[in-house]
């Protein structure tokens, strides 16, 4: 045979050299990855989701997200309370920086300083709220002492990127894109962010967890729909993120690629103005404002709730890139209620309630909505529109370009909002229901944090009750009853709508596998080579 002729020492050392080397489709090329939103920074304690997207790549944090956005050891292998105020965190052994410095507890504190003290609209602040003291009790050994109670403080800590002491103190923007300050633990490297075109990330040899298969990831900003499919098909790009529903088809059927789907954490909310006298845009029958604020009657919001097509909208509206919501998170996350079924489609329970609420032969409003944020929002609000007519609702529809809308809505914290009735999709990233509660429902306090995307100014007691228990009760059952009754006085009181969860898809090419998370987010570390 052939193989005899090889000297024995020469059989041992291709087979090493087989099992070293890479498997997969190309494996250690370029991963290409086509994503419609653009990142707008490197400084991982500023909260963008785009930014969140691609940074925690490289700067990990104590904890991380599996695809339902529930916490599983990260930088951190354990965590424990030793009492009601006090979290111990162990931190894994042998984790190294890209510089090769060892990661400490001391990297820790500095970065959560880093990141409770930072400045700007979007900030990790308040998942730190709670955090009055932070120990070193060794070098792998953090403890973290809270004002109340805290039990999620875990899945609060997801979003907190570690960064070393040493190489981020006193660093700004200019530091962390590509300079001294890009040094973190995760599995890739910050090379350089060029705004408005891309990102390139490369592979962190050494790091703690397993192999990447890729050796350079680039993150291009393809912002139009039809041209980030179109790279796809034409290879220029190896994934695609946000496949609209309208082109799903061309991706699915053909054959040199794939359609990956699943069901986001985001949720497209109707919200309504509770808090003024006479809310904006919205008229009587005579074209005139009203002297009341009809959406401050239960009875009116309900009515708006049952008048709604859930399942028409997600099937048609959203072209199946969706699925009818009846509360706050989807199946599978923390603080899904099993059985809590979506509201009933009965157009003459919302004629009645209309009537019992002194409506009874309607009034007018204005719907203001997103236009751009993601595919099919601004044709899922025309649709609202003509269901809220069909119950003597008479609804306009004004569909406005995202960084608009946001500039109209306001804040919680300030009376600046200037729509009465207006949709968009929110998810808290964290994951849990409670949290989601707690920014857009909790009445507004600035001080805690609480109610920052509270548009409306709602405000109820027995809601805030639960809430704050829910913040401090330590028993696993305890706590998951009470926010699933906090999510039933939600739907029952329905200061906001919940309308349907906005499904997410990526395109990827044949030979790539890609598991799809609620986030949305197109992580390379969940992007493998088929063998």
């Amino acid at each position: 045979m052939a193989q005899s002729r090889f000297p024995a020492v020469r059989i041992a050392w291709l087979l090493l050299a087989l099992l070293a080397a890479p498997h997969g489709h190309l494996a250690a090329q370029e991963l290409r990855i086509g994503m419609k939103a653009a990142v707008d920074g490197s400084d991982p304690h500023q909260s963008y989701s785009p930014n969140r997207n691609v940074q925690l790549q490289v700067y990990e944090p104590l904890v991380f997200q599996d695809e339902y956005q529930r916490p599983r050891p990260g930088l951190a292998q354990s965590w424990r309370l030793l009492d009601p105020l006090t979290w111990e965190f162990q931190l894994r052994e042998g984790v190294r920086f890209h510089d090769g410095s060892p990661l400490t507890a001391a990297d820790v504190v500095f970065s959560m300083q880093r990141a409770r003290d930072a400045r700007g609209i979007r900030t990790y602040g308040p998942s730190l709220r709670s955090i009055i003291a932070m120990e070193v009790t060794g070098p792998t050994t953090l403890v973290l002492r809270t004002a109340a109670p805290t039990p999620m403080l875990p899945a609060y800590l997801t979003g907190i990127a570690i960064v070393s002491a040493a190489a981020a103190a006193d660093a700004g923007e200019a530091e962390f894109n590509g300079g001294r300050a890009a040094v973190g633990t995760g599995p890739y490297r910050w090379v350089r962010f060029t705004q408005g075109a891309d990102v390139v990330l490369e592979r962190a040899e050494g790091h703690w967890g397993p192999p990447e298969p890729w050796r350079r990831v680039t993150y291009r900003f393809i912002p139009n729909d039809s041209a980030r499919v179109a790279a796809l098909l034409a290879e220029d790009v190896d994934v695609i993120d946000a496949v609209p529903p309208s082109l799903h088809a061309r991706v699915r059927d053909d054959a040199r690629t794939r359609l990956v789907t699943g069901t986001s954490s985001f949720n497209f909310y109707l919200f309504l103005d509770t808090f003024r006298d006479q809310a904006p845009f919205v008229t009587g029958s005579d074209g005139r404002p009203l002297d009341r604020n009809p959406f401050r009657d239960r009875r009116v919001r309900l009515a708006i709730s049952h008048a709604i097509n859930r399942t028409a909208l997600a099937t048609r509206a959203m072209e199946g890139a969706a699925e009818p919501a009846g509360q706050i998170a989807p199946p599978g996350f923390i603080g899904h209620v099993l059985g809590l079924a979506p509201p009933a489609f009965d157009p003459a329970l919302a004629r009645r309630l209309l009537a019992e609420a002194g409506y009874p032969q309607g009034f007018g409003m204005t719907l203001h909505c997103t236009a751009d944020r993601f595919a099919g929002d601004a044709r899922s609000c025309q649709a609202i529109g003509q269901m809220l007519g069909v119950v003597g609702i008479r609804t306009q529809v004004e569909t406005l370009p995202t960084a608009i809308f946001f500039r109209r809505a306001g804040t919680g914290f300030a009376n600046n909002a200037e729509f009465g009735a207006s949709m968009s999709m929110f998810a808290s990233t964290t994951g849990l229901a409670a949290e989601s509660m707690n920014t857009l429902l909790r009445t507004p306090n600035a001080a805690l944090g609480h109610g920052a995307s509270n548009r409306g100014k709602y405000s109820d007691a027995e809601l805030d009750d639960l809430l704050g228990r829910i913040e401090r009760e330590l028993d696993d059952a305890t706590r998951e009853a009470l926010t699933a009754q906090a999510v039933r006085r939600v739907m029952a009181e329905a200061p906001v709508v919940p309308v349907f969860f906005v499904g997410a898809a990526w395109g990827t090419r044949r030979g790539f596998t890609l598991t799809p998370r609620g986030d949305q987010y197109t992580m390379a570390t969940g992007i493998r080579p088929l063998p």
